[in-house]
Order: C-alpha cells, then structure tokens, then sequence
C-alpha cells in the first residue's frame, strides 16, 4: 500500500487553521496564588484547555499582576481582557444586589449562603448582562474571622483603632463599629498591619494564613459574621466569538469549578482556623457583649440594604427567608 503525501501547500494551510482556530483569552484575580478561591480558578483555567482540546486557552494573571483590583471589571467590559474574577460585593456601590451577602450576620453560614445566592443568581445575572458581562461562576470565601492585636471584648476595645476596609460595605461597617475606615488589598495586608496603618480586620481564616497573620498580630475571633463570594465573568462578545462545542465545554467546567470552590471553601473553613492556632495565634468566640453588638449593627446595615435595593430588594430577602425556612 502505498503512502500518500501531503503537498507541502496543503500542511501548511491545515497548520494556520489550527492555529486560528485556538483562542487565547487572559484572566487576572486579584488574589495570591495561594488562596483557596485563585486556586479553584487556576484549575478551571487548565480544564477548560483539556475540555476544548486546546482550542481555548485561559492564562492566569494572579495577585494584581497584569491588572490592578479596581480596574478588573471594566477591563474585561472594554475588551481589554477577557474575563475576570472580583469579589462580588465590591460592586454594591452600582447596584446593591451585588453586595447582599457581605451585610454581617444575614446569611453567615454556607446554608445560608447558599440559599441567598440560589435566590439571587438571576437577578445578578441579569444586572452583568446588561452591562455586557456573562456571570460563570460564584463562589464563597470562608466564613469571616476578626483579627485584632489586642483582645476585643466590645465595641469600645475599637473605639478609635484602625480597621482594614476593601469596598463600601465594610467602610460602613467600621464606621458603625466607631474603628477608623483604611482602605487595604488583600496582598498588602502584612505591610499595613507592621507599619501600623491598620489594627484590626474581618477576613477568612485562609487568607489569615496565606499572609502568615501570626507574624503581624495575635488574636482571631471566629465571629462567623458573613461568606461572601467572588464571581467570575467574561465579556458577553468574546463568549459569542467562540464555536458553539467550546462555548458548551466553557459552561460545563465553570459549573464544575463553582461546585469545586464551594467544597474547598468549606474545606478551608475547617483548616485555616487550625493553622492559625498551630502557628501560635489565640482563637476564640466573640463574647456575648460583642455578638450582641455585632447583630444589632447587622441589623441596621440590613435595614438600610432593603431601603435602598427598593422592591426587587425586598423580593430577594422575603425569597431567602422564605427557602431559608423551608429547608
């Protein structure tokens, strides 16, 4: 049997249209490559290149490294990239839908959390496409802890401290709680605590050990105050440029990768408490004074959310409480 070879003209045609055939889209977070969410992002990025068969290829830009935070959203909005990841509840001060679930003691555990994004996905989505935006995925950061560098026992211990804010929200936050506002990124947490621009903070207990928080303070309080969640997007025109078998395998492995993050932020839950305590930290409940203050400002922040969500607000929560109990 004889070997038919290929004209040289022909190999080459079928090389170029392999070529523009893979697509190659960038994907910055935020976040250390470390986290527990940048990790379950950077294994979606490599599934989707085995689903697609390397026609779509993501490339991660962690830890601010190709765009800063604030500047993620519109970049992927304009084109600059193609899809993105940011923490959700920085977007509230667009719309307050986005940052429902950042309003301390509202839903704060992953039950909770769970029901109250099943109860707002459509409206989230919707909101991000219109502005050109197709939502992936959603997933939570452990529960969040209050670091401190002294014991806090009420809100009078914080009466003039500093306390690490990231977006509207916990500005409020602070400000309810008489700490001063200090805006500080995740990555720039260490530096803020040992030069002393900030005293206090509410993070997840993973990101208390991804920054090694036993270098820069002592004390954690498991306060389970609220999971927030990242969300990851693409921009709607990119989405539509891929083939239809590419855009399916997409969809399929940002489900898969929005079921993954959950279970390894519960994972996390579990863990990073443990590591902040074998690296010498103090963890404890809050007292029953704290709490007590903590709920009343959950309230005030929660009172102050349906006011300015309006109708489609109050919808959201009347829904949540409403599966909330059925579960």
């Amino acid at each position: 049997m004889s070997v038919r070879l290929l004209p040289a003209v022909a190999v080459a045609l079928l090389a170029s249209a392999s070529v523009s055939a893979q697509v190659k889209w960038d994907f910055p977070t935020p976040y250390a490559d470390r986290e527990v969410l940048t990790k379950n992002t950077v294994q979606f990025a490599e599934d989707v290149r085995r689903a697609t068969n390397g026609q779509l290829i993501i490339t991660m830009h962690t830890a601010n490294s190709l765009i800063k935070n604030p500047e993620i959203k519109r970049a992927v909005q304009t084109g600059q990239v193609q899809i993105g990841e940011i923490f959700k509840p920085n977007m509230g001060p667009e719309d307050p839908v986005f940052e429902l679930d950042a309003i301390p003691f509202f839903a704060p555990g992953y039950k909770e959390a769970r029901v109250l994004l099943d109860v707002s996905r459509e409206a989230i989505s919707q909101r991000m496409l219109k502005q050109g935006l197709r939502v992936l995925y959603m997933c939570p950061w452990p529960s969040q802890a209050f670091y401190s560098k002294k014991p806090i026992n009420s809100l009078a211990d914080l009466k003039g401290t500093k306390m690490r804010t990231y977006n509207a929200q916990t500005a409020r936050l602070a400000q309810l709680m008489g700490a001063i506002p200090t805006t500080v990124q995740a990555t720039e947490i260490p530096q803020a605590f040992t030069s002393g621009i900030i005293d206090t903070m509410f993070t997840a207990a993973g990101t208390g050990v991804t920054t090694k928080a036993w270098d820069y303070t002592r004390f954690v309080y498991d306060t389970q105050a609220w999971v927030p969640k990242n969300i990851a997007f693409v921009n709607e025109k990119a989405f539509q440029a891929l083939s239809e078998p590419v855009k399916k395998a997409l969809l399929e492995q940002a489900a898969i990768a929005e079921k993954r993050g959950w279970e390894m932020s519960e994972a996390e839950n579990v863990n990073g408490p443990k590591q902040l305590v074998q690296n010498g930290m103090t963890l404890a409940p809050i007292t029953p004074q704290f709490a007590t203050e903590l709920k009343k400002i959950g309230d005030q922040m929660l009172d102050d959310w349906v006011k300015k969500a309006g109708p489609e607000g109050k919808k959201i929560t009347d829904a949540y409480y409403s599966k909330l109990k059925g579960n």
